[in-house]
């Protein structure tokens, strides 16, 4: 069994490669084709749809809306029940079961049976339940269902096979356990009662036995009314009447006396000797007013009564505060002796249970520890020690503690770095917790044969990221990372800038790491990425930081006539990639004097800072704000260790970095990607109808905005695919509007604002030196951002309707009407850089919003030394080919259909202590396409997957061998290609909720299968697949 991989986030087992500008293949709508196959390709399929039975293994996170609770204090297990009809079954850190009613109703009440494996639920739908929880998938052995009375409480004495059912009607049943069928013994209402009584004592809302003598039940009525019932006798022996509704009972375990709370917020004592009124009754929290009247309290939802041999009695209560006090939050209250003491709660109580040291109610109780439940988290207070310290909790019940904004699951991990995370992450524990074990420790647990290292990685609102390791049944924290500690405290602003305040300027968007080099990177909120390395070892450490100005500039904008005269880029030399220039951008560059608009969104520590172990933050890039506009936020990433390079865009174009020489590499728009070979005509705006529509967007936005935004741009850009694609007369209008001359270029902004020489055209075609920091850089120039995308000059079926469904008409909303080509997807990897090259070169793959793919060859020297001095070249080489929507993955398949990964350098720790007599070399790890397969050929498969549609390109050559249109009536959200029972297949999440897998088939198509998957509230699940 091998469990489904990146479903949900898309990220990378596999690795790129690709190459240049072929026309793009077409396809009618749903129906697969094919060019003419290389004989060599022959991709050996196993895949077949019986592999695909998907079932749920085990859920993450707090249990939704929870509404019971119960404890087994011999084995140690816990259960809570939900309003959905589920029950959570938790032990020991890996112990951990979840079960569902079929009715779905909602669970009032759980009773263990105590040490003997078995559960009985009451739910809501007033049906019993008889749960065996000894097998491996616990089960429902009986059920008993009432159909005249609603279940109102339930008590299994410990070692007795009696269930005693109370109902809304004020009757009293007792139910065989072991049969789980009633018994026919039923303490009705009006025997409980004096015959004399005329009113109805309400509903059962207690029942316990009497520690003293099992045979005596007593009998808590809603109204007030308590009766201690005879079961031998069949009688009454005593009968209560107080003038206060009762919400609960608690003995003392001598027999001879108990405690009830009351809907007043009081505490009443009784003595057995004499039941006429209470010996003792107390307003914990009701103060004596200056009339000389207590205040009114709320109700004391629950009280729990227990003895201790060597100090006073525990009476720990829920509720009672004054009415006085509004906005407190839940308390749970805890008197002993004289003290008392008041836990606030961050969410409302739902249940609490004292765990005591016996299960036996006769004995002293001894109680250690308190489990309360909360309604979106669980805590354990610690009774042992005076100042209640809480217990630190082994389960990820509040996944959430800062809101989660971005997630990606890692399979497959080197084994020694779920270990070294966790040994790092115990060292930064958090202070103040009980020191002793976590008392729910029941159960056994133990690794499957089949587990490999898995983790997850969160980010949240607040900058955290968390990484927990998924190998076991439960999520186990294993190292947290705040990144905001590279950034100085944001200061108040003033101004515009007030207005554009960020309530959470470090929110993560997205991450991508590397495992086997241990390279993490990150992207928040305010357009900025941080890049760690990650060291056993603490150091004092100055973060660089790097400032990209990749900005539209309505000034530059650049017109038809202009652009005749444009150099642009386009194929050159057969070999290898040509030399492209680089953009420097020293730390200091691109803030210029004088222009306070030209700042990062957030400022980075600019001194020394100590770091610990862990995660090290190295390199901060940043965009900048630009004329008094905020930067666009950053819609890509990939990094990759071997080349060490780090590539990111947003809608207005793309940059890459050298992290190991700090030094911007390529800094350009989207539209200066294409160079002459742009599919596209492209008509500008005027730079007023540009600044006007522009100043209004903000990057630095409040999470939920940005929340929405995102599900905005989603729906806005499946509509403008499904609702615009017909229509003729719209098509009409758009080719009208198509300037007749040839294309227009445009130009992003570079890191530095000084004019540029235009770049000379040698015979292989443009060529760009690398400038170093003292050398005059490039000047501003205009992204595409500022262009209008219309019809492309060859209007084939497909390129007609993807183009138009882009188009921005007036049926699309103004937020969306503005929407650029945006950079969707980066990959970086081996492959081949122009169609006549012979070996595979470093290149990256760039897949934007309208569907264009494109290819950037690189040449990177391979020698040590030359690598940390002397320059990488970089330049675009043109389209790969379209899709239809925008481009969501890249990965790559060797000629015999197996997945190549991307190359990686070997960690090693960056603070070790050096030897002198050895000189530290970077080992890397490559996976060329020509080394992965033998025999078959030269070239391998590039699998790109479009929101539409996915296509199957053989490299060098680019020709596209297999189209398949995904959905019609949907669009795929996440997409990424996996290896399932020893074979590939490309794993597609809908928006509808479903989940295609298409794999690659002998009949020259690809082929999908659908299946659905409910996600429900909070919880998250695996799938697995056979």
């Amino acid at each position: 069994m091998k469990k489904f991989r990146k479903v949900l986030d898309g990220l990378t087992t596999s690795s790129p490669g690709g190459t240049i500008g072929s026309p793009s293949c077409g396809s009618a709508a749903g129906t697969p084709t094919s060019a003419a196959t290389p004989k060599e390709i022959d991709v050996q399929e196993t895949l077949v749809s019986e592999n695909f039975q998907l079932c749920k293994t085990v859920r993450h996170g707090f249990p939704y809306q929870p509404t019971a609770l119960a404890f087994d204090p011999v084995q140690k297990t816990l259960a809570i029940g939900s309003r959905t009809g589920g029950i959570r079954i938790l032990g020991g850190p890996g112990v951990d079961c979840y079960c569902q009613h079929e009715s779905g109703a909602a669970v009032l009440q759980l009773q263990f049976l105590i040490n003997e494996g078995a559960l009985v639920t009451a739910c809501a739908d007033d049906t019993l339940h008889l749960w065996n929880l000894r097998q491996r998938r616990p089960a429902v052995l009986h059920s008993l269902k009432f159909n005249r009375e609603r279940i109102t409480f339930c008590h299994l004495p410990f070692q007795s096979k009696w269930l005693y059912v109370g109902t809304e009607r004020g009757n009293t049943h007792i139910v065989n356990i072991e049969s789980f069928v009633l018994s026919g013994y039923v303490i009705n209402w009006n025997k409980a009662i004096e015959l004399s009584t005329k009113t109805h004592p309400g509903p059962v809302v207690h029942l316990s036995d009497s520690p003293k003598d099992e045979g005596k039940l007593l009998i808590g009525f809603e109204s007030g009314t308590i009766v201690q019932w005879d079961l031998r006798g069949k009688k009454a022996d005593f009968r209560i009447y107080y003038d206060e509704a009762i919400h609960s009972v608690g003995w003392h375990h001598e027999g001879k006396q108990f405690m009830c709370s009351h809907s007043d917020g009081s505490l009443s004592m009784w003595n057995l000797r004499n039941t006429t009124k209470p010996f003792q009754v107390t307003f914990p929290h009701g103060k004596i007013q200056k009339d000389g009247r207590k205040e009114s309290c709320k109700p004391i939802l629950k009280v729990e009564y227990k003895t201790s041999r060597n100090s006073e009695p525990f009476v720990i209560f829920s509720g009672g505060l004054s009415y006085d006090k509004a906005g407190r939050r839940p308390t749970l209250t805890i008197m002993h002796g004289k003290a008392i003491t008041v836990l606030e709660m961050d969410y409302p109580i739902v249940e609490f249970m004292a765990l005591c040291e016996t299960p036996y109610n006769n004995e002293v109780q001894e109680p250690y520890a308190v489990v309360v439940l909360l309604e979106k988290d669980l805590i354990v207070v610690d009774l042992t020690q005076s100042n209640f310290p809480v217990f630190e909790n082994p389960y990820p019940m509040d996944i959430h503690e800062s809101p989660v904004t971005c997630t990606a699951y890692f399979a497959d991990c080197p084994p020694d770095i779920i270990p070294i995370l966790y040994s790092i992450g115990a060292k930064h524990k958090k202070t103040g917790y009980s020191q002793k074990e976590w008392p729910v420790a029941g159960g056994t647990w133990t690794l499957g044969s089949h587990t490999y290292p898995e983790i997850i990685v969160t980010g949240h609102a607040d900058g955290s990221i968390k990484f927990w390791d998924a190998s076991a049944i439960t999520l186990q924290m294993l190292y947290k990372l705040k990144t905001s500690k590279a950034f100085e405290k944001p200061k108040p602003a003033e101004g515009r800038a007030a207005e554009l305040v960020e309530e959470d300027p470090f929110a993560i968007q997205m991450v991508s790491w590397c495992p086997q080099s241990r390279i993490f990177c990150v992207v928040g909120i305010s357009a900025h990425i941080i890049l760690y390395r990650f060291s056993k070892y603490d150091a004092n450490t100055q973060i660089v930081s790097l400032e990209v100005r990749l900005q539209c500039e309505a000034e530059d904008v650049i017109s038809p006539s202009e652009n005749e005269n444009n150099p642009c880029f386009s194929e050159s030399s057969p070999h290898s990639p040509q030399p492209h220039q680089q953009y420097p951008a020293s730390p200091g560059s691109g803030t210029p004097e004088g222009n306070k608009d030209s700042i990062p969104c957030i400022k980075v520590k600019d001194r020394m800072v100590r770091v610990p172990p862990g995660y090290q933050a190295e390199l901060v890039i940043q965009l900048l704000w630009v004329d008094g506009e905020p930067p666009q936020q950053i819609t890509s990433l990939d990094i990759n260790s071997a080349y060490g390079l780090l590539a990111f865009g947003n809608c207005n174009g793309l940059a890459v970095v050298d992290y190991l020489q700090k030094t911007i590499l390529l800094c350009m728009s989207t539209l200066d990607l294409y160079g002459a070979a742009d599919p596209y005509q492209r008509l500008t705006r005027s730079p007023r109808r540009n600044r006007q529509s522009t100043s209004g967007k903000v990057c630095m936005r409040g999470m939920s905005n940005f929340y929405s935004d995102s599900k905005k741009r989603i729906r806005t850009s499946y509509q403008s695919l499904t609702e615009l694609s017909d229509n003729q007369q719209s098509i009409d209008m758009e080719r009208s509007k198509s300037p007749t001359s040839d294309h227009v270029n445009g130009h992003c902004t570079s890191p530095t604002s000084q004019p540029k020489p235009r770049v000379p055209m040698g015979p292989e075609g443009p060529r760009l030196t690398r400038r170093g920091p003292g050398r005059p850089p490039f000047r501003k120039a205009q992204s595409a951002a500022c262009m209008e995308i219309s019809l492309p000059v060859s209007h084939t079926e497909e390129s007609r309707e993807n183009s138009f469904s882009r188009s921005r008409s007036s049926s699309v909303s103004s937020i969306d009407r503005e929407t650029k080509e945006a950079i969707t997807t980066l990959q970086f990897g081996e492959s081949f850089g122009r169609k006549s090259d012979a070996l595979p070169t470093p290149c990256l793959w760039v897949g934007t919003s309208l569907g264009m793919v494109l290819l950037i060859p690189m040449s990177i020297p391979t020698v040590h030394e030359e690598r940390m001095e002397e320059p990488v070249t970089i330049g675009p080489s043109g389209t790969v080919l379209m899709l239809k929507g925008s481009v969501l993955r890249v990965s790559f398949l060797d000629c015999m259909g197996a997945l190549i990964q991307s190359p990686h350098e070997v960690w090693r720790d960056p603070n070790a202590p050096e030897d002198p007599d050895r000189v530290r070399r970077r080992k890397l790890i490559n996976f060329s396409p020509s080394s992965s397969q033998d025999n078959c050929g030269e070239g391998h498969l590039a699998v790109v997957c479009s929101e539409r549609q996915a296509k199957v390109v053989l490299m060098p050559s680019q020709s596209c061998l297999f189209v398949h249109n995904i959905t019609e009536s949907s669009f795929v959200l996440q997409a990424d290609v996996v290896s399932v029972s020893n074979s590939v297949c490309l794993a597609c999440f809908c928006a509808n909720g479903h989940v295609m897998t298409l794999r690659y088939y002998l009949k020259e198509e690809l082929c999908a299968f659908f299946y659905v998957l409910s996600f429900s509230h909070y919880e998250g699940f695996y799938s697995e697949v056979d």
